[in-house]
């Protein structure tokens, strides 16, 4: 194995040294042509600057202030404000899912008094991916443990799991939080709490004799978690400032839907969809909370399940 390598730099080195020559030997309209090459075909690579960010003054989580005047404190969010900033691809896909998410999120935010930055802990949890589901098994928008669900009168099971349910996941999402809050004294570390949970976080402040969350050292994880979603609320609320360009029409959509309620056993989805002139995908797109083909309900059970309403999807008969 050593030969081989040996072998292949020696023929590295050789090769590159053939067109280091073969360079020094281009005549000047050669030259000329490569000059003026490059400056047409790269004018991207030329005019691209990446440039550091000035950090923001008065930055807040839910009307809590961030210390940046502390050094560490500046490293971790200019940290994030670079990382979500420079990661534009990422970025435009938070803005366009934002407009159709953001409508349903906020007013059950406002309904519960829970502020409304912590819509940006959905964007950091999940990406505002509907169906996002993480190695440890939280899943949905809002990422809820199973047992968190049905503690808080979710139903979870392989037929129907209503944490893929935006709506019920905000609702349960606000009581967590709302007790996180009462339990730990600051929106802050109930934001914390949600990631490492109550109990995790009052023990490290215990242990560490302080009270504030930007007084914790702490993991890597949680460590970045409230910083990660002071940035996306900065970036968010400012595209123009932080470079993302965009128009409305570019953003995503909620498509309009009304209701039907379902009080029996579905044998067959894909039959059912066909009733509403939709099929099976569109009906799943709109209710990730049916797991299967069917619905099983023996318990009789109200369900409320969304038909987008005609002419926003071209189906195929």
């Amino acid at each position: 194995m050593k030969m081989i390598k040996n072998s292949l730099a020696l023929v590295g080195v050789v090769c590159i040294s053939g067109l280091f020559i073969f360079s020094m030997q281009k005549s000047p309209d050669d030259e000329a042509t490569q000059d003026h090459l490059i400056g047409k075909e790269n004018p991207i690579v030329n005019n691209y600057n990446v440039y550091a960010l000035e950090m923001p003054e008065n930055l807040n989580f839910a009307g809590e202030p961030v210390p940046i005047e502390n050094p560490d404190i500046y490293e971790r969010m200019d940290r994030e404000l670079l990382v979500n900033t420079y990661w534009q691809s990422n970025g435009l896909l938070m803005f366009k899912r934002a407009q159709k998410y953001f409508p349903i999120i906020e007013p059950i935010l406002k309904k519960h008094g829970v502020p409304d930055d912590f819509k940006y802990l959905a964007v950091i949890e999940s990406g505002l991916v509907q169906t996002a589901k993480s190695p440890a098994g939280a899943t949905g928008i809002w990422q809820i443990m199973s047992a968190t669900g049905r503690e808080n009168g979710l139903e979870v099971n392989d037929n129907v799991d209503e944490r893929y349910n935006l709506e019920k996941a905000t609702e349960v999402a606000c009581e967590y939080l709302k007790k996180a809050k009462e339990s730990l004294g600051s929106w802050t570390k109930a934001a914390a709490a949600y990631n490492a949970g109550n109990y995790g976080v009052s023990r490290r402040l215990k242990q560490q004799g302080v009270n504030g969350y930007y007084d914790l050292l702490l993991g890597e994880e949680t460590g970045r978690y409230v910083f990660r979603i002071v940035a996306l609320k900065e970036i968010l609320s400012n595209p123009d400032k932080y470079g993302f360009n965009f128009n409305k029409s570019h953003l995503y959509k909620e498509v309009p839907t009304y209701k039907v309620e379902v009080d029996t056993a579905v044998t067959d989805f894909a039959k059912f969809a066909k009733q509403f002139g939709i099929n099976y995908k569109i009906l799943k797109l709109h209710n990730p909370w049916l797991r299967e083909p069917h619905l099983n309900n023996k318990s009789r059970k109200l369900y409320s399940i969304e038909i987008p309403e005609k002419g926003y999807y071209n189906t195929n008969p």
